[in-house]
């Protein structure tokens, strides 16, 4: 059987912007390779690495608990829910992405992935700036009437930023639909009949995660 791939994330760099005002991550040694040789036997030598960062970091899901306190958190996800999930990738005209972009699509239990081209952007001033394409009130309402799995987006925020008012991130996680956010690469979903994989760390009292998104053809 051959499979192809394509990766949906951005990597993760040292002290990089993932959305302004977040402050990046931070990687480091805790042993470095030369410290470790004093503990090995000779020959042998490790780097064990720290990682310190904010859930929003890179590409990431969130899950219910990010917007609501009894909503379920990333120790609750279920595998089927980000792992081999039927997906379809929609050309959404924006900035402002209204719920006509979903007429006559079957969506229910799929992973929606809105291919916006913003992410051209990324790490340019330009991606967190203003102006992001996002979904609409009336869109978010009509993806829950449809029922998918999870929605993705290759932008700063699946919602407008412009106010404090989160009614993408407020229908979505209320209905169980996770949301996955700063995809790249969507250009490249160029067939139809593949798997999205977004699968976060297992971590219980925390609402967001990165991932390492990905798309399967079998």
């Amino acid at each position: 059987m051959v499979l192809r791939l394509v990766d949906l994330s951005h990597p993760i760099e040292d002290g990089m912007e993932t959305y302004p005002g977040i402050p990046g991550p931070a990687i480091s040694d805790h042993l470095s390779r030369e410290a470790s040789r004093k503990v090995y036997a000779p020959g042998t030598e490790f780097q064990l690495g720290r990682l310190e960062m904010i859930g929003n970091t890179g590409t990431y899901l969130d899950t219910p608990f990010h917007r609501f306190a009894d909503g379920h958190d990333l120790a609750d996800v279920p595998l089927d829910a980000v792992a081999a999930v039927p997906g379809v990738v929609l050309d959404t005209p924006g900035p402002a992405i209204g719920p006509e972009v979903f007429d006559d699509v079957d969506l229910a239990g799929r992973a929606v992935l809105l291919r916006t081209g913003w992410s051209r952007h990324w790490r340019t001033p330009a991606y967190g700036a203003g102006g992001h394409p996002h979904l609409t009130a009336a869109a978010t309402e009509r993806l829950v009437e449809l029922g998918p799995t999870l929605v993705g987006i290759d932008s700063l925020n699946i919602d407008d930023t412009a106010t404090g008012e989160r009614p993408a991130h407020t229908g979505l996680l209320g209905a169980g639909i996770y949301v996955l956010e700063h995809l790249t690469a969507l250009d490249q979903l160029d067939q139809p009949d593949f798997e999205v994989f977004a699968v976060p760390l297992k971590v219980r009292g925390m609402g967001t995660s990165p991932v390492r998104a990905f798309a399967l053809w079998r």
